[in-house]
């Protein structure tokens, strides 16, 4: 009891949720609808030559098929407008070729169906037909439930250089392990094991023979010759096998730090056969604990050819070709994962985390963890990766046609709670088992399309797609097409969607003339004014047969009138309300105006209560015209009204102190008035406040209103004192004794600074007092001469 009362809360959940996204689609159908009168759109359809022509050149633009539909001169390009107009014109609707993209749902299985798991259905519709007409979008509806025990393969490619010895030694455990874990959610779950090291080429690998038969450090450990790629085991469901294979593998070696598992990665994808990959949940376990080597890295060792993309494994597994390739690109990795439809899941070490994480936003719908450094942790981690990526829900296209536009729109979450999120491609996250989500796909075309484009859409790791078979409607349904036509001056022409196509030799809107009628000096009589003036057709057209036809716009026996030369409202002729003939408009129902601009509605004008305006307005275009004074969009405001200030004071004024604009007949013009003078002090709230005419505040109350006379209190306001001439002596004073300041205090530092230069000019003379005896400046100049010859005395000469 209690799973049918849960498969019914179920199935109303998702009913209630269709029904919401078919409202919204029909919303957003009603938004895109071209015909919208008030679209700007509707002024880009011009005048065409043919039925073909006029439904390429704009989406708004219909054909009028109907005989005789133009009128006389006037061009048959005028078959060419707005649906609306040429109805308005006259064009009978069963005579209106408009034609319209439209989709067609070819196979549609409900979601849920099919057996558990592998079986059920998760994408729905699986085929539609969409015809899309350039220019108009079509939007298509499509729906994803998560099935609950969906199938998993899952192939783990390892790293064997040596530096992941120890990582060897968990994953030969890790079978058994990570099978239970992985049937806890599914019961169809396959696993395979490939390994990777790098290309067996110099400056990659040593290629010593010893090296290459031999490549770890030590002698005594058990390794293996170094390799590119290895696919040791197809996908299986036997555990034991899983642990037996990988336990017989062993690490090797190689030179640089870089390892080669972009090479590994491509192979994986591209030999879909030999790894044994089903149409189910594909994931690939990238382990590793450095960098990889890219696109142009093998021109180090001499390899220029780029990889082709191509399943290059021999009768071992081994990647046979990897010395004459180079590494593939990040966007061939990325493009082939796509195609294969497998989510790659880089289980790394912490020192490589940031630029694995960097790789996988280039790759759509890939998962990045962080290995620990014996990969203790690695079935959490993929178990963990597992759940974001199946609870991730991405839908993409393949490539589209030439002048094909995509773009989706994603319905995600509570239905109660949906909010759409817009993008190149359609995505939900955190998405539950049972759970549905809806994507809007918009689809639209620019140009015609040679032949049919299969499109094809699919949900990124899930095998179901939808196929969308992709038309362009370039061409009308001229169902009156007549050889020979009677309507064509009995069998002169082709009829074609109205039109006369005449046989050669024969010409005019009917056929009804022949060439050589031209030469008639009479003919052309009849395409100039009354009295013979004027250039042939007004200039905006040609003779043929004795009569006009008028070329574009132009209309009127002699092409006197332009259509196109109404007024304009908003860019757009005649407002897209009416129809331009012979220069002036002629409006649809209920509009009005030169240029169709005004609405004779009243709608907007009225107020709450019913009032146009509010009373203080014209209601003209459905749009108030206030009087003046008043503003707002029903004139409800008022800038120029009198407040009760301004109409009670010219009587507070003359009642008061007899003066103002009513001071001659205060006592008649004012006799409903009573005013006192105040002996209140202090001014509240309640007073109002006016300007008189000499300069002075008028206040006033309005105490009371009965019996017709109306009580004023008035207060003039008091004047003070003039205080002028204290306030200018006062400035004065104040400069002067300024200015006195200044003075004094600049001779007093001129005197303190000269007081101290003398002091220390004493100090100085006091130590430079010389002694006389002592002092060179004191001593005589005296040389004293001795003569050798004279013994007795000697001779002083100064």
């Amino acid at each position: 009891m209690v799973a049918l009362l849960t498969v019914l809360v179920l199935l109303l959940a998702l009913r209630r949720g269709e029904s919401e996204l078919d409202a919204k689609i029909s919303s957003a159908e009603k938004a895109t609808e071209w015909r919208d009168p008030d679209l700007s759109l509707l002024g880009s359809c011009q005048p065409a030559p043919s039925c073909r022509e006029c439904i390429l050149s704009h989406p708004s633009c219909a054909w009028c098929k109907q005989l005789n539909f133009t009128a006389s001169g006037e061009a048959e390009e005028r078959r060419c407008g707005p649906a609306q107009e040429l109805l308005a014109r006259g064009c009978a609707p069963t005579a209106l070729e408009e034609p319209r993209g439209r989709q067609e749902v070819l196979q549609e299985r409900p979601l849920g169906s099919g057996l558990r798991g592998e079986g059920a259905t998760q994408l729905t519709p699986q085929r539609v037909r969409v015809a899309l007409r350039p220019g108009e979008p079509q939007r298509l509806a499509v729906r994803f439930r998560r099935a609950e025990g969906y199938p998993v393969d899952l192939y783990y490619l390892m790293d064997l250089s040596y530096s992941m010895k120890d990582d060897l030694e968990r994953v030969r455990q890790l079978g058994h392990d990570l099978l239970v874990r992985l049937r806890e959610v599914t019961q169809s779950v396959r696993i395979g094991f490939g390994s990777f090291v790098d290309k067996t080429v110099l400056p990659f690998v040593s290629t010593v023979p010893a090296k290459l038969r031999h490549p770890c450090p030590t002698r005594l450990e058990r390794c293996q010759p170094p390799f590119s790629f290895r696919h040791v085991l197809s996908l299986t469901g036997d555990a034991t096998a899983f642990e037996r294979e990988v336990g017989r593998q062993s690490v090797s070696g190689n030179l640089d730090s870089p390892e080669g598992g972009f090479d590994a990665i491509l192979q994986a994808a591209l030999c879909q056969e030999k790894i044994g990959w089903r149409n189910v949940s594909r994931l690939l376990v990238f382990t590793s604990d450095d960098t990889f080597h890219t696109a142009g890295d093998g021109k180090l060792g001499g390899i220029f050819m780029p990889s082709d993309g191509h399943c290059h494994l021999d009768s071992n597994g081994l990647y046979s070709r990897s010395p004459e390739f180079d590494y593939p690109s990040v966007g061939q990795v990325a493009q082939a994962l796509s195609a294969a439809n497998i989510q790659p899941i880089f289980a790394v070490t912490s020192a490589t985390l940031p630029v694995y994480q960097e790789l996988s936003k280039l790759i759509p719908k890939s998962a990045v963890g962080e290995l620990s450094e014996d990969s203790s942790n690695v079935v959490q981690l993929i178990m963990d990766a597992y759940n974001s990526l199946s609870s991730t829900v991405t839908l993409e296209h393949s490539a589209l046609p030439p002048g094909v536009h995509i773009s989706y729109e994603s319905l995600c979450g509570d239905p109660e709670k949906r909010e759409a999120e817009a993008g190149d491609r359609g995505q939900c996250s955190h998405v539950p088992i049972n759970h549905t989500v809806n994507f809007l796909v918009t689809l639209q075309a620019t140009r015609c399309l040679p032949e049919p484009h299969l499109l094809r859409l699919r949900a990124l790791g899930f095998s179901e797609e939808l196929t969308v078979e992709l038309h362009t409607l370039c061409d009308c349904n001229c169902s009156d097409t007549q050889p020979q036509a009677p309507h064509c001056s009995d069998g002169q022409g082709l009829l074609q969607c109205g039109v006369c196509s005449c046989a050669p030799g024969r010409l005019g809107r009917l056929c009804e003339c022949s060439e050589a009628e031209l030469s008639s000096p009479d003919l052309e009589s009849g395409c100039r004014a009354p009295n013979g003036t004027g250039p042939l057709c007004s200039g905006k057209g040609r003779c043929q047969c004795g009569r006009c036809s008028c070329s574009g716009q132009s209309s009127g026996p002699l092409c006197e009138c332009d259509d196109a030369s109404c007024e304009r409202h908003e860019g757009i002729l005649c407002g897209g309300f009416g129809h331009c003939q012979c220069g002036r408009c002629h409006c649809h129902a209920n509009r009005t105006g030169s240029a169709c601009e005004c609405s004779m509605d009243t709608d907007s004008c009225l107020g709450p209560e019913g009032e146009v305006c509010s009373g203080h307005g014209d209601c003209k275009c459905n749009r108030c015209q206030c009087r003046d004074g008043y503003f707002g969009a029903l004139c409800e405001q008022c800038s120029g009204c009198k407040t009760s200030c301004e109409r009670h004071r010219d009587c507070a004024e003359c009642g008061a102190f007899g003066t103002g604009p009513l001071a001659i007949n205060c006592s008649v013009a004012c006799a409903h008035y009573n005013v006192t003078l105040a002996l209140v002090p202090v001014l509240d709230d309640g007073w109002c406040k006016e300007r008189t005419l000499d300069n002075q505040l008028l206040f006033f109350l309005v105490e009371e209103e009965a019996g017709g006379m109306v009580v004023l209190t008035v207060r003039p306001q008091e004047r003070g004192a003039d205080h002028t001439q204290a306030i200018v002596l006062g400035c004065v004073g104040g400069i002067v004794a300024v200015g006195l300041g200044l003075v004094l205090a600049y001779r007093l530092s001129v005197e303190i600074y000269d007081r101290r230069e003398f002091s220390r000019f004493e100090k100085e003379q006091k130590h430079l007092n010389w002694k006389q005896e002592n002092n060179p400046l004191y001593r005589s100049a005296i040389t004293t001469t001795v003569n050798p010859q004279f013994q007795e005395t000697g001779s002083l000469l100064s």
